[in-house]
């Protein structure tokens, strides 16, 4: 190790003593100085951003809800939510028998008079060839009896003019009085034989009318194993497959009838009490939220009932409403048939106040 004092002498520079060190100051006696906390610029910065984005956040929040805020309603509309509906008709066999065809199914559009289903009906169509068997039989009964009246008549009328001679004879004592009883016997037994010929034709008659009806009513037996569509509608569902054996009343599809489409709400006493039927409506769909549906009131319940639980209110005190239905005309659901669907939520909105204004979201589009 290299000495100081031998440096100094090489170097001939003058050695300087080391300075003590610095006590610290509680040994001096003095208070001690601490340098503030300097926090750094970065996380600064980032703290300032971070609010400046929540403050933007809030006022695009704020923003966006005023420019798609819903403007109340004018006085003289109520508005209420609702499922829309369509009328559900089962479309069932009326006698027990199995499915030979389907011909539609799930979701189609049908029309009133189109033909669904047909059910097997081996079993009427033989029945009706032997009731139309019977009214072959019962028409040639009919001519056997027409030509037995003809028979005798010929006898009544032979009888008749051998009566006459009798009685002639007679008058001039030519026959005797046995004779001319048998004649006139002979002409009652023709004249009763003729009346029982003429019941025979009256029978066969009601024998041939009986025969017609039943060919009548296996015809409309069968004519009812076509199963048909009652209305304009949708299929909902297909509920029996062919080859099934079903009972008196077996159902095979559910049929939406599009003609009769509408929305029951639920309004205040005081709201409904001055609704009226024919007043004027709109229904909005969640699905078609810029659209509007004309409408009109068709039905308002008579009893206040128990808000159900699938309508939400809009204050605890609404617990007792009345029911109002409001329908959309049939023509504009059958115009519009594929876009028609049962279950959609939605608001419909009643006007009972003929001077109100719709509002321009409400206002419909000729």
């Amino acid at each position: 190790m290299t000495d100081p004092a031998k440096v100094e002498e090489a170097t001939g520079a003058p050695r300087v003593a080391a300075s003590p060190a610095p006590l610290p100051a509680e040994a001096a006696g003095l208070p001690m100085v601490v340098e503030p906390r300097v926090v750094p610029t970065r996380r600064r910065w980032m703290r300032m951003a971070a609010l400046l984005v929540l403050v933007l956040l809030a006022g695009a929040a704020g923003g966006y809800w005023w420019l798609h805020r819903i403007p109340p309603l004018p006085p003289g509309i109520a508005d209420g939510n609702g499922r829309l509906e369509a009328d559900p008709i089962d479309i069932a066999t009326k006698f027990p028998g199995r499915v030979a065809e389907l011909r539609v199914d799930e979701g189609a559009i049908v029309q009133a008079g189109q033909v669904l289903a047909v059910m097997d009906t081996r079993d009427l169509e033989a029945s009706l060839k032997k009731a139309e068997a019977q009214v072959e039989q019962a028409n040639k009964a009919i001519a056997e009896a027409t030509a037995n009246v003809a028979q005798t008549h010929t006898q009544v009328v032979l009888a008749g003019q051998q009566m006459d001679r009798a009685r002639q004879l007679l008058a001039n004592g030519w026959i005797t009085r046995e004779l001319f009883d048998q004649r006139q016997q002979q002409l009652q037994a023709a004249q009763a034989s003729e009346l029982a010929a003429q019941a025979r034709v009256r029978a066969a008659e009601a024998v041939l009318n009986a025969a017609r009806h039943d060919v009548e009513l296996f015809k409309v037996n069968i004519a009812d194993n076509t199963l048909v569509a009652p209305r304009d509608g949708r299929i909902e569902y297909r509920i029996a497959n062919v080859g099934e054996v079903l009972p008196a009343g077996g159902k095979v599809f559910t049929l939406l009838d599009i003609g009769y489409v509408y929305m029951d709400v639920y309004l205040p006493t005081a709201t409904a009490g001055r609704v009226r039927i024919g007043d004027e409506a709109r229904i909005l769909l969640d699905a078609y939220p810029d659209r509007p549906i004309p409408a009109k009131v068709t039905f308002v319940a008579s009893q206040a009932q128990f808000t159900p639980k699938m309508v939400e209110t809009r204050t605890e005190r609404d617990k007792l409403l009345f029911r109002v239905r409001v329908r959309i005309d049939p023509a504009l659901t059958r115009a519009h048939a594929p876009a028609v669907k049962s279950g959609v939520p939605g608001v419909a909105y009643v006007r009972f106040d003929p001077q109100a204004e719709w509002p321009a979201r409400l206002q419909t589009k000729p």
